[in-house]
């Protein structure tokens, strides 16, 4: 058997390729949208990918399960257990409770979990050349290193009013048939640390059924029905606002796209005609570079890790948008962006010198240092406006902060106070480059930014209050 583990670390998603060696096929798993990586793998072993499939319909990413079957020609295998509205909507083979998919001499046989009530998959795989007693498990968003799915998402994300509670329940039944399984079986989720699909989810890729048992906080209630509900509910991350697109997308037949585009460089009149026209400017620069000197209106979301996600927050799916990135970045960005289906992007600007070729000047953030930060709050004549999450407040803040979170600050914007001075704090500062941006293109103009957040606060040994 050749199995490849393919991470994701800026959506924290995992996807697998696996293959039987001795007839020369493939099958991939959960398939992030650039699917050039599973061709390479797939050339680089001599194998030919023959089968695709997924474990749900993903809130997180766009799969690229369609456009890997394009490329390929490989069959597509996917769940039939969907409730109304969550059926795919594209020629698929079905699969159910116990279907078994064979690639060559392997098998996955189809155990469905019921997570967050669009009847979602695992599969547990057997390489049978080996054994016939299963060793893999691929758990999707069931259970995870040290979690389990969370089945909040529908309501959050997608306004399914009504159905984190009996999602939650269901959560809780249908662990029960991870219970029953071997404890040597590994186990393969579908997300690590940093996803929003879970509270508590482990760094390590991998785990097994037996460990989980004994360490995941949701295998502790065995008898406990409302401890686990109430437990699995609270203090969850705020799901970024793409996923309810995302969740539309990968069920619906939507346009190909299978193969990374090729952003175009603009001119400086391109430049500026559609700033005229009101066309979002995504400034994805580090915070330090932007601070010192950023183009009005312009958006700072950091060329990072996290870029995707928040891209996906503060851009329309029905909307152009520019970018200020150097060549370097633009393959890793594309990338990035196209994963959550951002294809919209009009063009992109190396540095901010098409601005001010025009004659035009620059805006400066108003960063200030610990101590500075210090005589305001001892004044005590500020707005101190904290944009971390919710649970990350409710852990701990500094005394009199107000918590607004900077995925939804635009909305919330009637919160601020015009007759104060407003700080704004987050954990290390790139929330309030975010944020800072944000407010700048709202035309607020009496707002400093406390980059060094809740790291700096504690580490000199300030206290902090909590919400139990």
């Amino acid at each position: 058997m050749f199995f490849q583990h393919v991470y994701d670390k800026t959506l924290a998603q995992a996807s697998y390729f696996i293959g039987c060696q001795k007839a020369g096929v493939a099958i991939v798993i959960d398939a992030k949208r650039d699917v050039d990586t599973y061709l390479e793998i797939a050339k680089q072993n001599n194998m030919k990918i023959t089968h695709i499939t997924e474990t749900h319909i993903h809130a997180d990413f766009l799969t690229g399960s369609r456009e890997l079957a394009k490329l390929t020609g490989a069959e597509l295998y996917l769940s039939d257990e969907g409730g109304e509205g969550w059926l795919y909507e594209f020629p698929h083979v079905g699969l159910k409770d116990g279907s078994v998919i064979k690639v060559g001499n392997l098998s996955l046989k189809v155990l469905h979990t019921q997570v967050t009530l669009q009847r979602a998959l695992a599969f547990l795989l057997t390489d049978h050349p080996a054994s016939d007693e299963p060793v893999m498990l691929f758990t999707g968003d069931f259970v995870f290193v040290g979690d389990v799915g969370r089945p909040d998402l529908l309501e959050k994300a997608a306004g399914f009013v009504g159905t984190k509670e009996a999602g939650a329940k269901e959560m809780y039944k249908s662990i029960a048939k991870f219970n029953a399984l071997a404890d040597y079986i590994q186990v393969w989720p579908g997300h690590g640390a940093g996803s929003a699909c879970g509270k508590a989810l482990g760094a390590v890729p991998s785990t097994t059924v037996g460990y989980e048992k004994v360490r995941n906080w949701a295998f502790q209630y065995p008898k406990d029905e409302n401890g686990f509900v109430k437990y699995l509910l609270e203090d969850q991350p705020e799901p970024p606002k793409y996923f309810a697109m995302m969740k539309k997308l990968n069920k619906v037949d939507r346009p190909l796209l299978t193969e990374v585009p090729k952003l175009k460089k603009l001119s400086t009149e391109e430049f500026k005609t559609a700033y005229d026209k009101g066309i979002k400017l995504i400034d994805a620069r580090n915070k330090v570079d932007f601070a010192n000197g950023f183009i009005p209106g312009s958006i700072n979301i950091q060329g990072n890790n996290a870029f995707a996600t928040w891209a996906g927050w503060f851009l329309k799916y029905d909307e152009p948008f520019m970018l200020v990135a150097t060549q370097a970045q633009l393959d890793d960005l594309t990338r990035k962006l196209m994963r959550i289906g951002l294809d919209n992007v009009y063009g992109y600007i190396e540095d901010v010198s098409p601005w001010t070729t025009l004659g035009n000047t620059l805006e400066k953030s108003n960063v200030i240092s610990f101590e500075e930060f210090q005589n305001l709050y001892k004044n005590n004549n500020i707005q101190l406006v904290d944009v971390r999450g919710e649970s990350e407040f409710k852990a701990g803040h500094i005394k009199g902060a107000e918590n607004i979170f900077v995925g939804t600050l635009s909305e919330n914007l009637s919160k601020l106070k015009k007759d104060k001075l407003i700080v704004i704090q987050c954990q290390s500062g790139d929330r309030t480059a975010i944020a800072y941006s944000l407010l700048a293109k709202h035309g607020f103009k009496n707002v400093k930014n406390y980059s060094g957040g809740m790291n700096e606060w504690v580490n000199t040994g300030n206290p902090v209050v909590s919400v139990n």
